[in-house]
């Protein structure tokens, strides 16, 4: 790829304040907006040359002939996101999201009196100004860290912020959802999750879509600020449809003694690009980091990790399972960073993949980057191909080749789902898999 002499900017200015005036956006996050905005002039857009970009085309990128945001939805929520919201029958709070247009927000009203804010952006922004201004792309995610995040910061088409303050537990789970149901569509959702000490929360993040081929860009940014003492569990369940591409960035800052449990649950889309990272800024910081991966029919999933061990006695644990087939690709690249002087430090990291077909392809990076002299860390990755002798011994008990294809592939992803306490998802996800696999 040449140098380029002109940035491309890949949105008009007059769309984003055109965006900006939709959402009701006050004065200072309209600028922020901008600022951004104009930060994109500066920045080369990613390119194949680029480590991080090796594997998956830079073009999806492109939003030539897609529209910023989308229009006003209309008629009842679609019946697969219905069955996703109803399997939690009593949710702390529920944020919908259609075409970047929220249609629902509800929260227990016990909780906002104790002071929870699970709210859209915008509203949070004008009826929480300061909380808003101190964390949204501020700590865990910039601008000015690249194309990218300048690209989300410039194009964000809303999102919840979700506020638990200090010392309130939020028993049940708060569920979000971003739904497409429109063609040509540009979408960057943010979600803000802040944890203020000694606090505890449970959310699930689901990105869908219907059963149209709708063509669609989505560029998701999560944030996560975990206080002193903080427990977060983050669930984010990617099944938009087969023309769907995502390019998203999740990143936690975890503080003193914090803990963190996140799950990325890979299963839809066209193509998938995601950086999951923990960013264990304290001592005593623990993060579990696990993930579902399953690829068929020409799916492109590219996942980069990163375990970054700031302070010393920190631990993190990284497990990623990856089946693909057909022609599908799945791509994870993992890091472990030491810094100096975070002694102490305990880290895991597994990469399984299994490839279920001729023509499915699964590439594993584990990496260690180690400054600091007393510590534990392991890496390791493994690829395997389905067994014959497995299968045969299988069908010899009964069972059709088919079903013996499905109890393989159900308990390779059993390590995992086994670690999610929370038996929705399981069941999600375990349907999901079946679903997969029958077609």
């Amino acid at each position: 790829m040449g140098e380029r002499t002109t940035p491309v900017i890949p949105v008009a200015r007059d769309a984003i304040l055109s965006l900006a005036a939709r959402l009701d956006e006050p004065a200072w996050l309209r600028e922020a907006r901008l600022a951004a905005w104009d930060l994109l002039g500066s920045l080369p857009p990613p390119s194949p040359t680029d480590e991080e970009w090796r594997r998956t085309d830079p073009g999806i990128l492109s939003l030539d002939g897609l529209h910023l945001g989308g229009p006003e939805p209309s008629g009842p929520l679609p019946a697969a996101l219905e069955d996703v919201l109803g399997r939690w029958p009593s949710p702390a709070a529920v944020l919908v999201y259609r075409n970047s247009r929220l249609v629902r927000a509800d929260l227990s009203p016990d909780l906002a009196a104790r002071g929870v804010v699970a709210a859209d952006l915008s509203a949070a922004a004008h009826a929480h100004a300061d909380l808003v201004r101190r964390w949204l792309m501020t700590e865990a995610v910039r601008p000015q860290e690249g194309y990218v995040t300048a690209l989300h910061a410039a194009a964000r088409t809303g999102g919840p912020a979700l506020v638990v303050p200090d010392g309130v537990e939020v028993a049940e789970p708060v569920l979000v959802a971003t739904w497409i149901d429109g063609d040509r569509l540009a979408l960057a959702p943010h979600l803000l999750v802040v944890a203020g000490r000694g606090s505890r929360v449970t959310v699930m993040a689901a990105t869908g879509s219907g059963a149209g081929e709708w063509a669609a860009l989505a560029l998701p940014v999560a944030e996560v600020i975990l206080g002193d003492g903080a427990q977060v569990r983050l669930v984010t369940l990617h099944v938009a449809g087969p023309h769907v591409r995502e390019v998203g960035i999740l990143r936690a800052v975890l503080g003193r003694d914090s803990t963190l449990h996140t799950l990325q649950a890979a299963l839809g889309g066209r193509v998938l690009k995601m950086r999951v990272e923990s960013i264990l800024a304290r001592p005593g910081a623990s993060a579990e980091m696990l993930g579902v991966v399953f690829g068929d029919d020409g799916q492109h999933v590219d996942i980069r990790t990163l375990q970054e061990h700031r302070a010393p006695h920190t631990l993190s644990d990284l497990l990623f399972k990856n089946a693909v087939r057909d022609r599908a690709h799945s791509i994870f690249s993992g890091l472990i960073r030491v810094h100096y002087g975070a002694q102490k430090t305990n880290a895991f990291q597994a990469n399984r993949n299994l490839i279920l077909s001729e023509g499915a392809k699964a590439d594993s990076i584990p990496n260690l980057e180690i400054m600091a002299n007393d510590l534990r860390c392991t890496h390791g990755s493994a690829t395997s191909r389905l067994s014959e002798d497995h299968l045969f011994y299988l069908m010899s008990r009964g069972l059709t080749r088919s079903q013996a294809v499905r109890m393989v592939v159900e308990g390779f992803f059993a390590e995992v789902l086994d670690r999610v306490p929370l038996a929705p998802v399981r069941d999600l996800l375990a349907e999901r898999i079946g679903a997969k696999m029958a077609t």
